[in-house]
């Protein structure tokens, strides 16, 4: 999700985890997906060194070519 918000989206969908969270555990199976992304886009900020999303720009990405 880190990506999009970098680019300038103002929103990101989640699209079917939330499915899968439905159709495996309901009601507490989305509130479980909702808090792992949640999860994973923290940690996400944090080894990226940005502290809100309004911290996130450009320089979040890297070309994968500088590592070749």
């Amino acid at each position: 999700m880190l990506k999009p918000i970098a680019l300038g989206a103002e929103a990101v969908l989640l699209g079917r985890p939330y499915v899968y969270g439905l159709a495996l555990g309901g009601e507490e199976g989305v509130k479980a997906v909702v808090e792992n992304v949640r999860a994973d886009l923290d940690l996400t900020f944090t080894l990226t060194g940005h502290a809100t999303v309004t911290d996130v720009d450009r320089s979040a990405l890297v070309r994968a070519s500088r590592f070749e």
